[in-house]
């Protein structure tokens, strides 16, 4: 078996100036440098004829060169080079910038490869910054060439060239980390020769193979590596065990409505947990407006009564506001103190509430991040609730556990966004599920259309706010970008609307770039009424709750995730009118029409989040196949 662990300043090719550049990229050792995969690929193994030279491509061409280097001098040290190429369907020139070593690199009458940016411009086919092969030797060309992520002087060249010595050191001796059995099983490449063709597939169908093995490995390692720790804490450590008679049916019985089956399974589940002598560590999934919120009311009551305080940790201050309202309503008739922690309340208010929360007098805090600032003390934190998970690091929510000692955690969700969807995969968490909707629930209509329907969709805004309902508008940008020009400006339609299409209304533009302040004051006032358009970026997506609102009209939809889509949808549908989702969209593309389909037909937000899974991949777990592949 060869050392993986040995200098790479040993490999061929290094040296003390490679070595610096190396250590910048992490590369330190052997196991370093053939572990450091590529971030794209790109084949420039077909050669097209020049007819078929498309511009703005990137594209291989298997042409002879016809003229001598034209050499062209401008402005300071600056120097153009041009070359004409020909092949027996036509033309082609070739330009290169201050590579004066190239003047006389080739040779008119003799066959090369070229591969570079395509220019066609009023007929004339040009190709700037080639890559070459001579005929037949294919080091640049006529092969699939793997891409790295780079530091400053290190070339692409240069780093395959070291990663191949590398290899060389390293092929057939590889230990094996994975079971045979589970290579047969799941049909997967052998570590020696997943790692060669992840540099340096034959094509893409090998590549695809050796990446799957890898996409297994890294899983597989982060599993294992969860379950052991899950386990070794779920013996070594003792938790809060909640009285048993305390009874959840004691809030239940009071609530005017009757919770769903789900929600009855849930609590079930919450219940056995905060009963045993381990801490409590669940997920709760729910769709937006499935009662996620009621099942952490009742669970805190347990808490209360059973001698220890709850924090409940929310995104937003309209959100920590709408839970306390909610909180309150159920539970300070059977005695249970609710309070509220913001970050910008007053000194003397937030004083008060501290000294209260200290001292026992205060059953639930209710706030946003301002809970896990260092003088926030509990008397007796039993309970840890944190509602949208994802909105939440890893280290905030153990900040706010490590107020306690070893309290029960529950982390709530609405529909799981793909990132989510891994962590439920693959986390240390048990889970809940709420799968089923309250039955007075109306369907929220969806209706995707395409851009030319504006003047449809501006009146339709009008019917309905005439009749003292309110809209959304969400744009996916805040401002005008050059980059992506065909996108509403949140800002610029929001003024737009104002001036000239709904004057006769109050609109307002809310987006992320604004203070928290302003932001707090312009949502206050959309749920009071005052509001009657909003557009918005996409901060309105979680938890916002404006019963009067039936219209959700989104801007640009094709580029938004389908899970991102259905939280947006959830924003209306709350009350008791009939409410809309306008998706406006552009393009034709199968996928663009069958996402929009999706959404069309589905209002299950599992169902979505499974397709949004299947379509995009999830998160920052996985990204596009094409150009990101696993670190060991």
């Amino acid at each position: 078996m060869v050392d993986l662990k040995q200098s790479v300043q040993y490999i061929k090719g290094v040296g003390p100036n490679n070595m610096a550049l190396l250590k910048k990229l992490g590369i330190n050792t052997l196991g370093d440098l053939i572990t450091f995969f590529p971030r794209n690929y790109e084949d420039r193994s077909k050669p097209k004829k020049i007819y078929q030279l498309v511009d703005g491509e990137e594209a291989l061409i298997d042409v002879i060169c016809v003229s001598k280097m034209n050499e062209t001098r401008f402005a300071k040290n600056k120097v153009m080079l041009k070359m004409l190429v020909r092949d027996e369907t036509g033309d082609c020139v070739l330009t290169w910038f201050n590579q004066t070593y190239l003047k006389n690199k080739f040779k008119v009458g003799e066959r090369y490869q070229f591969f570079g940016k395509v220019s066609v411009k009023y007929g004339r086919i040009e190709m700037t910054r080639p890559v070459f092969d001579k005929d037949g030797l294919n080091k640049n060309t006529g092969k699939i060439i793997p891409i790295y992520p780079l530091t400053y002087n290190l070339s692409q060249n240069k780093l395959r060239g070291i990663i191949e010595n590398g290899l060389k050191l390293t092929l057939g001796k590889l230990e094996e980390t994975i079971p045979e059995y589970i290579l047969k099983s799941y049909g997967l490449d052998d570590i020696n020769i997943a790692t060669k063709q992840i540099h340096f597939p034959s094509n893409f169908e090998e590549y695809s193979k050796a990446r799957k093995r890898f996409v297994f490995e890294e899983l597989l390692t982060v599993q294992l590596a969860l379950s052991s720790l899950k386990s070794r804490y779920d013996k070594e450590t003792d938790g809060i065990e909640f009285d048993k008679n305390v009874k959840m049916s004691d809030v239940i019985n009071t609530l005017p409505f009757n919770l769903t089956k789900a929600q009855l399974k849930v609590l079930e589940e919450i219940d056995k947990d905060m009963e045993s002598n381990k801490p409590m560590n669940r997920l709760l999934q729910g769709d937006v407006g499935s009662g996620k919120t009621i099942v952490s009311i009742i669970a805190s009551y347990k808490a209360t009564k059973s001698g220890y305080q709850s924090a409940i940790m929310a995104p937003t201050a309209i959100l920590a506001e709408q839970h306390m309202q909610e909180f309150s309503k159920v539970l300070e008739p059977l005695g249970v103190k609710c309070e509220l922690l913001l970050g910008g309340m007053k000194s003397k208010k937030r004083n008060e509430v501290l000294e209260k929360l200290k001292n026992g007098e205060i059953d639930i805090l209710i706030g946003t991040h301002a809970l896990l600032v260092e003088d926030v003390e509990f008397e007796n934190l039993g309970l840890v609730v944190t509602d949208e998970q994802h909105r939440f690091g890893v280290r905030q929510r153990a900040n706010i556990v490590a107020k306690g000692s070893n309290p029960d955690v529950l982390v709530m969700t609405a529909t799981p966004i793909p990132r989510t969807l891994a962590l439920i995969l693959y986390g240390d968490l048990d889970i809940s599920i709420i799968d089923e909707l309250p039955p007075n629930r109306k369907k929220i209509e969806t209706y995707p259309v395409m851009k030319n329907m504006e003047r449809r969709i501006e009146e339709f805004i009008r019917s309905n706010v005439s009749k003292g309902r309110q809209a959304y508008v969400v744009c996916p940008l805040v401002e005008e970008s050059e980059e992506f020009d065909n996108f509403k400006s949140a800002v610029e339609l929001a003024e737009k609307y104002q001036t000239s299409i709904f004057p006769e209304f109050k609109v307002a533009c809310l987006h992320g770039k604004m203070k928290q302040k302003d932001k707090d004051e312009i949502m206050q006032k959309f749920k009071e009424g005052e509001i009657q358009i909003l557009v918005s970026t996409t901060v309105i997506e979680v938890g916002v709750n404006v019963p009067n609102a039936n219209i959700m009209v989104v801007q640009n939809a094709e580029h938004f995730g389908l899970a991102q889509l259905h939280q947006l949808r959830g924003r209306v549908g709350r009350g008791e009118y009939q409410s809309y989702c306008i998706l406006v969209y552009e393009g034709n593309s199968k996928t663009t029409k069958e996402r929009m389909k999706i959404m069309k037909e589905t209002d299950n937000g599992f169902i979505v989040a499974e397709k949004d899974l299947e379509l995009r991949g999830s998160g920052e777990f996985f990204r596009n196949k094409a150009t990101w592949t696993p670190r060991i």
